[in-house]
């Protein structure tokens, strides 16, 4: 269900805040602090705030989301935050969860566990003071997007996106094939899956190629070449596109 909803124009996306908490007055206070932290910083955002690991949480887990941060007590009458949080990185290893607490002991357990997790919070510590350092965190990590991640046939690919010259489509194979500086990848998701992980750095100039545009050094419109900043070409460059896509040569 959600509880609070706000949109800011001229962000860049809409965070979505996950709060998991069985005390109602702390789960209030957290929705309170984020929506301070969210404001302060001029983000869209929307809040979740569930009492318990229930139908309607797993519900919004599954929900396919951009940013999700994740506000996890790690005791609540019915499971572990710990647990959940192990469900949760099963299908989504990009999110950020933050873990809440009550028993400063229960920080050990939780490292011990690899869930990849961004801090582990007191409620009786300081704790405004680092979930906003917390969330500093999360904001920074959601934006820079260094990375893409994905399963394809039981394999985990975890590619450097500043690393990603270019992405097309190899019509033989049906596969997508994801250039790199240290070689190619041929991957069975469709071209459209793969450009829906990238950022508006990645331009279109063929029906069948996305280049990254901060690696392209040159475009000669004339012979469809381009060249990219490791000296390699490719010629993947359409009238249709060509006029549609503003390049800085």
């Amino acid at each position: 269900m959600v509880l609070f909803n706000c949109k800011i124009t001229g962000v860049d996306g809409m965070i979505n805040v996950i709060i998991c908490d069985d005390n109602e007055k702390d789960r209030n206070n957290f929705k309170r602090m984020v929506k301070e932290f969210m404001d302060k910083n001029k983000k869209e955002y929307s809040i979740y705030t569930f009492n318990d690991f229930n139908k309607s949480f797993y519900e919004k887990v599954d929900t396919k989301l951009p940013f999700k941060i994740y506000l996890l007590d790690i005791e609540t009458p019915t499971k572990s935050g710990i647990d959940v949080a192990r469900e949760i990185r099963r299908k989504d290893i990009d999110s950020v969860i933050i873990f809440l607490t009550a028993h400063e002991e229960l920080g050990n357990v939780v490292l011990k566990n690899d869930l990849m997790f961004l801090s582990f919070i007191n409620k009786f510590d300081n704790c405004e003071k680092r979930l906003n350092k917390s969330l500093e965190k999360a904001l920074d990590l959601l934006n820079k997007k260094n990375t893409i991640r994905f399963m394809d046939r039981n394999v985990l690919y975890t590619i450097n996106v500043n690393d990603i010259l270019y992405i097309t489509k190899d019509s033989f194979e049906r596969k997508t094939i994801i250039k790199t500086d240290y070689g190619e990848f041929k991957v069975n998701l469709s071209l459209a899956n793969v450009v829906e992980m990238l950022d508006d750095r990645f331009v279109q100039t063929h029906r069948a190629c996305y280049i990254n545009s901060d690696r392209k050094v040159k475009i000669d419109k004339a012979s469809r070449i381009i060249t990219f900043d490791n000296g390699e070409t490719i010629d993947l460059l359409s009238d249709k596109y060509k006029k549609g896509c503003v390049f800085n040569d």
